[in-house]
Formats: structure tokens, sequence, C-alpha cells
């Protein structure tokens, strides 16, 4: 039978011999047993049910999850000589009813369905007059409830399946599943667990790259150029997302298509042919694309969003490299990323679910904290054998040194253990800071002896410490909505002193301390000093020297005291000219979106002076406004104290707060704005302020907005 099989895959595939997992998974399907077969995206899964098909007798039903994915696979089996149609939504009724005549006529040896055609009655009843000798089920971890895509359609093919009066062979495949979804397609599908065959989850073709905290739409700038004649794909999280990246990239000449949900059947249609042919190279899209895309040149695959879970990931970066060659998968995270997929997850999961969700979540969470070899993690989340690292993953080719971080692991564990093990890592770093937030107060953690003896450290730093040491298994997080923070056995041994904690830190580049000028807001600056230069009849150069716009535009100060540290504004031209360049910085800032937090500083000999307003020694002017801010002043009376506008008081307690200074957020963030800017920031983004203040009920102030985003580290 097996001579018979490669005589039918060279005659219409045009190949001499299997490989080796389609071989295993052929001499059990053509030996009769029902059989399951997971094999990696690109490995070949529909010769094991479409080479049988051939060789029984009568009709093969194919159920597969969505209509490009049929027309696709129809397509191709109609080009290589093989009769095969599709029942889905895009017939006519009358070409619907046509087609299953012609099938009952023995038309067809393949005939793929929608499993929603299961819910029909007439179709079940239909289904007795077809002379099925095999059922086919493609992507079959959508029947799992808990598999990543599941739709509980899937669930009518099982019950078909024993309403047959005669069972037909059945066969079922899918990329990615974890041993619970395998059990899970095993029983309902009543296959025996000794006829599973699993090919193996590497893509050795493929390296993995994780970059957290990065901006975002400057690595897009730096990355795409690079890869400009190469086809990939872009996913987000979100509609908004993909249709505010694609506006962006077709503007800059990029070749790009779109595709998600809230598109029509005919645009998705559209975008999908051009993608496939190669009238645009680049897609953005939500994970509703990409299931069954038989394109094997595609190069790259870039999350802009960190994705729910690792099978959704693996499933979506394994979409490049499909032809055997080299593929590059970079995945860029932000700790917004957590809470935008657990707003999804409250919208789109059943209650039943989403402790699964969250699980799963978490797993990916650790994925992104992890300083592993990146490739062996993903092949220990789905239990593989694991090879040597693979040595090009951004884990393995980063040649970061290694600090000894067990101390502050120690007083991390330490405070777990204090906190009874029942709060978050937010928690747990704001009492390791010393916040004097009013729910560590409120809880008394405050009078703990762990209070406060990581002050020297910001909030933020601490978190990523805490996510660090989960990702290593230090620590444990329970699977819920808002997870709690649980010591394991492997923190017992470092409370002890028997192990050391080590955590790479990456070497400051001199890009890291040196910004870039900013080519739009030096122009603006330049209108800014022509408008004054005008109507002062003085010549521009006199107002401020072009490398003082470019020093400015680099470092994009919006206060007078950063303002003072750039090269040439000295206290009396400031006085005179500062106020509209300030203007005009902070509008471009607000406009862009633009985080300023990390911005370095200017390492001029100005930032020596003192700013002059100060009159208190060397304290830099941010800290003197969150000094009386702390002594219970205003902002407004701060402002009217200092002699400075109201924006420039709350830039500075924001900067405070962020260096890690102690500030009590509720002072300045109402308990019932937060969450509804949250929302908003997981719905839209957070890199532009416009669009969330716009998003926003007219009372909720951009101060408020900013201090939300700067306390969630966004």
């Amino acid at each position: 039978m097996m001579e018979t099989a490669r005589e039918l895959l060279q005659k219409h595939y045009g190949y001499s011999d299997f490989r080796s997992g389609q071989e295993s998974i052929l001499r059990s399907v053509l030996a009769g047993h029902d059989t399951l077969g997971i094999m990696p995206t690109g490995g070949g899964k529909s010769i094991c049910y479409q080479i049988p098909a051939l060789l029984l007798p009568g009709l093969t039903l194919v159920v597969s999850p969505l209509i490009s994915l049929m027309k696709d696979q129809v397509d191709a089996l109609q080009s290589l000589g093989i009769p095969a149609a599709m029942l889905n939504s895009t017939l006519s009724a009358k070409e619907a009813d046509d087609t299953l005549a012609a099938a009952k006529q023995g038309a067809f040896k393949l005939l793929y369905i929608a499993p929603e055609r299961l819910d029909s009655e007439r179709f079940r009843n239909d289904l007795y007059d077809l002379p099925i000798s095999q059922i086919a089920i493609d992507e079959a971890h959508c029947i799992s409830q808990w598999g990543h895509d599941f739709r509980p359609s899937y669930l009518s093919v099982s019950r078909m399946i024993h309403s047959l009066p005669v069972r037909p062979l059945i066969t079922a495949f899918t990329a990615t599943a974890t041993p619970e979804v395998t059990q899970d397609i095993l029983s309902l599908l009543s296959i025996r667990p000794n006829h599973v065959f699993v090919t193996g989850f590497n893509r050795e073709n493929l390296s993995f790259a994780l970059l957290r905290g990065v901006n975002k739409r400057d690595y897009l700038d730096a990355f795409l150029p690079a890869h400009k004649d190469e086809a990939g794909i872009i996913y987000a999280a979100t509609r908004k997302e993909v249709d505010q990246l694609h506006e962006i990239l077709t503007a800059r000449g990029y070749t790009v298509g779109k595709y998600h949900a809230g598109l029509t059947d005919d645009e998705k249609s559209m975008w999908q042919e051009k993608f496939l042919y190669d009238d645009v190279r680049i897609m953005v899209a939500t994970n509703a694309f990409g299931m069954g895309i038989d394109k094997s040149n595609v190069r790259w695959i870039l999350h802009y969003n960190m994705p729910k879970n690792m099978e959704s990931y693996y499933q979506e970066a394994g979409r490049a490299g499909r032809d055997g060659g080299p593929g590059q998968c970079v995945l860029l995270y932000h700790p917004q990323d957590v809470q935008l997929q657990k707003f999804l997850i409250e919208q789109s999961s059943a209650q039943e679910r989403q402790a699964n969700e969250y699980k799963k979540l978490q797993a990916m969470v650790d994925f992104c904290h992890t300083t592993r070899c990146l490739r062996n993690y993903i092949l220990e989340y789905f239990e593989d054998a694991l090879p040597e690292p693979c040595g090009v993953c951004s884990s393995c080719v980063d040649d970061s040194e290694l600090r000894d971080i067990t101390v502050e692991a120690q007083k991390i564990f330490s405070c777990v253990k204090r906190m009874k093990e029942r709060f978050g890592a937010g928690l747990v770093a704001q009492t390791l800071k010393g916040s004097s937030n009013q729910k560590v107060k409120q809880f008394g953690f405050d009078r703990l002896p762990t209070y406060g003896i990581m002050k020297e450290y910001k909030e933020k730093d601490i978190a990523d410490l805490i996510h660090l040491l989960v990702a290593e298994g230090y620590l444990a997080l329970t699977d819920s909505r808002f997870p709690t923070v649980q010591l394991t056995q492997r923190a017992v041994g470092v409370l002890q002193g028997k192990e050391t904690v080590q955590q790479k830190v990456r070497a400051k580049q001199e890009a890291e301390r040196h910004g870039t000028p900013d080519a739009d807001l030096f122009e603006r600056l330049r209108e800014v000093r022509k408008e004054i230069s005008q109507r002062e009849k003085v010549p521009p150069y006199i107002i401020f020297a072009d490398s003082t716009l470019r020093e400015m535009s680099e470092y994009v100060p919006v206060d007078e005291a950063a303002m003072l540290r750039i090269k040439g504004v000295g206290e009396s031209k400031f006085a005179k000219y500062g106020a509209p360049f300030l203007d005009a910085i902070r509008s471009y800032a607000e406009e862009r979106g633009l985080d300023l937090s990390g911005r370095p500083q200017p390492t001029a000999d100005a930032a020596d002076r003192p700013a002059a307003d100060s009159g208190k020694g060397d304290t830099p002017t941010h800290l003197q406004s969150l000094a009386l801010f702390q002594a219970g002043r205003s902002v407004q009376e701060i402002a009217a104290e200092r002699g400075l506008k109201p924006v420039t008081i709350e830039d500075h307690l924001i900067r405070a707060a962020v260096e890690g200074h102690d500030l009590d957020w509720s002072q300045i963030i109402p308990a019932e704005h937060e969450p509804l800017i949250l929302a908003a920031a997981d719905e839209i983004g957070a890199e532009k302020l416009r669009p969330l203040k716009d998003a926003l009920p007219p009372e909720v102030e951009y101060f408020t907005i900013k201090a939300v985003l700067a306390k969630r580290g966004m």
C-alpha cells in the first residue's frame, strides 16, 4: 500500500518520497487505524489525509475551520488533477445543492465543509447518502475547549461521527496541541493513544527574538527597510492597532495589506489574495489571519503585541519559513500587553474557560521574561524533546553580563512570605519600595520588616524582577484575572542561602546614552524661531543657534529646568525666548504621545547651573515641586508659589514618581478614572495621549491620563 501511496505522491505532488513524520502517520492510516497527527506548521499535514483519500473508496469529508483555507486546498487539489469541492457560505443555495448532488454521485474524492454546516439538520440527513470512507478533521485543536482556537461548532463533529450507521476512518491533524488538548481530542474522537504521532515541534529554520520595552514604532522604522524585499506579517492585538499601523505604513510608501474581523468578506479576500500573489509584501493583521494560509515564502513574523498564549504565538510564528528557508520571528513585549490580553479574555471567553486562559497567558508572560533559550522554552511548553540551546535566538546571542541578584531575590521572597502569598506582584513591589499607597497602609504592610527594604529601586524595576523570578521558576502566579505571587520550592533554597540567583544585565550602549534629534520637532522649532526673528527683526541665530535647536529636539525638554540644561540656553535667553519654544515642544510631545520618562539628559556643563527659581541649593527643580506637593500644596498653589505653569508642576510630579520617588498616586488619580483609562489604553493603545483623551469622558484630565500611564509603566 505504501508503494502505491508513493506513486501517487510522485504523480500528483511531484515528490519521490514522504518525510519521516508523514510516513509514520500514513502507515497507521492505511492500516485502518483512526489517527491523530501533531505536526509543525509546514510539516505537510494535508498529504496525510489527501493520499489516503485517493486510495480509499468513496469520499473523504474534510472539516476545515476557514473559508480561505478550504478555497486554497480545493484550488490546489484541482490544479493537481484531484477532484475536490467545498460547501460553505460563499456558495448560493443552488450551487451548494448541485455540489452535494454531485458528491452523492461520486464526483469528488474530497469534500471540504465548515463545522457549522453540521448544525444543519438537513445536511446531517444528507450525510447518510454520501459514500464517506474517511473523515479528516483539520486544525483539530479547535475541538478542545482547552485549545487556543476552540470553536464550539467543532463539538458537532464528534456527535456526527457517532450518529453515522457505519463509522468511517477518522484522521485528525493539528500543529499545536498541549498534552491536555491532545487528551481532549482523543476522548472526543475515540482515537486510541497508541495511534497518536507527534513529529516534533522544533522548527530549526526559525530564529526567535524577544525585545522588551523598545519603542515599537521606532523598531518598525529600523526593521522594515532591512526587509523591504521580503514577505512578512505583523500581528497586532486589536483591530484599531491594525488600522493605525496599516495607515502609517501605507503613508510611508510600503505595499501593505490588512486583515481583521471588522472587514467585509470581500475586503478580507482581496487583501489575502494580494498577499498570496505578492502584490503586497506586508500584511498587518489580528490573529484572525493566517490559519491555513499556504504561503511558503513568508520570511518574517513580527508580533507587535504579545499573543494571549504560547499555542497562538507558535502557530503564528510558524507561518514564517514554510518552504524550509530561514524565518525570523520577533516579539515586541510591553507590560501593557498583559492588561490588554486580560481584557480580551474577559470579553471573549466563557466564564468556565477564563481560569485556563489566564494560566496560558501567564505562561506567555513567563516566556517574555525568561533569559533561557527561547526555542527550548517553547519546546518544553509542548513537552517536546529539548535539543541543545539553539545558539541563534535573542537569549542565546545576548552577550549581557551576569549579575548576582541573590540578595534582591531574598528580599522579594521574604516579602512575599510575610504577605502570606495572597497578593499580586504590584502590591509586593509597592511594599518593597516603601510606597505610601493606600492599599499598602490598609493591609498594614507598612509595618512589615520588608517595607521599604528596596526603596533605592524604581517600583517598575522591582515588578520586573518579580516577573523574572516567576519566569525562572522561583515564584509562581495563580491562574486568575488578578494573580497572586507564591513561593516555589526553588525559592526556599535561595532563602536558606543554598542557591544563588543570576540576572543578565545588558551593558549600556552609546545609543542608549545619547538620543537622536527628532527631525520633525527640529523643523517645528525652526518655525518658532523664524516667527520670533521676523517679529523682533533679528537674525535667527541671535535667538538660538541650530545646534541648540537640535539638542532641544534630541532631549525634548518640557520644563524650565530641563530647558536650562540645553547648551546655548542661558537664564536671560530663556526669560526672553523660552516660553514659545517650551509650548511648541509640549504640544509636539502631546500630539505624538511621546514617552519622556526614560529620555537621556544632556551632559553639558549647563546641567550644573541652578534653575532660575531654585534658591534651594542643589535640589533638582522637579523634586522641589514634589516636596511641596508632599507637604499638602495643590498643583495650582505650587505653580503660583514657584512662578511656573501648572502643567510644568504636573510634569515634575510624574517625573519624580517615574524616577522612583515616593508619590501617593491616589492624590492625583481619582479611583473611578483609573479603570476607564486602562480600558481605553487597552483598546486603542497608549502611544498617544490625544486619542485617549478623546475616547474618555470630558472630566478625565490629561494629567490623570499621564499619571495612570506612568503608574502602570505604559
